[in-house]
């Protein structure tokens, strides 16, 4: 569902411009708004949650999936956790829909879809990996890698059942707005996938802005 949001960038408390390949790695207050903006179209953004009060709950692909009853996200999806809590909705969509299935690439998936000589090329799982090992605010490392949404990604469920990774549906400018239901770590890997229809391959950077005080 397409919803535009009127909240305006140079508002924002805090902004920031992140490189393909690179990660994002920071805490949203209860009822703080994020915003993941694509800045020149197509590209994924493979994005974790957490718990900041206790990492070891964190969101859901099933329970989301299953208390929605739609394997999309947009406009209106709440975003569940482990324990069955909201951890953030989606507010504001421009693009339209989001991929929660499709899973992040990593030396493994590389392998396996591509070719084994890509196995060493850099990975969404890569930049988590760094993230955690360069910020030891939350005592996190790789078993604490789960289930990620694939923002912009456009990964369509067949008839049959399953996943095709397609060109992507977002264009430059479109973005996703969410509010924190609790406080909530952030971890992001802007895709650094060359390999991949879904960002023409072709990663580009996206900006990330958060408004404070929001509901």
């Amino acid at each position: 569902m397409i919803l535009e949001s009127q909240r305006r960038p140079e508002d924002a408390s805090f902004r920031q411009v992140i490189e393909a390949g690179a990660y994002f790695m920071q805490t949203l207050d209860v009822g703080e708004v994020f915003r993941i903006l694509d800045l020149e179209g197509n590209q994924a953004v493979d994005t974790l949650f957490y718990s900041a009060e206790n990492p070891v709950e964190r969101y859901s692909t099933v329970d989301t999936i299953r208390e929605q009853g739609n394997v999309y996200l947009t406009a209106g999806t709440s975003l569940l956790s482990t324990e069955g809590n909201v951890m953030l909705e989606i507010i504001a969509d421009t693009c339209g829909r989001h991929d929660t299935l499709g899973g992040a690439c990593a030396a493994e998936s590389n392998t396996v879809r591509y070719a084994l000589d890509k196995k060493t090329m850099h990975s969404c799982r890569d930049s988590w990996l760094l993230a955690l090992a360069e910020d030891e605010r939350f005592d996190m490392s790789k078993r604490d890698l789960t289930h990620n949404i694939n923002f912009f990604m456009n990964v369509p469920v067949t008839p049959a059942g399953g996943l095709t990774f397609e060109d992507g549906i977002s264009d430059a400018g479109k973005y996703v707005e969410l509010v924190a239901r609790m406080k909530t770590i952030v971890l992001i890997s802007n895709c650094p996938q060359l390999n991949n229809p879904c960002n023409a391959y072709n990663p580009t950077p996206i900006e990330v802005f958060v408004w404070k005080g929001a509901s």
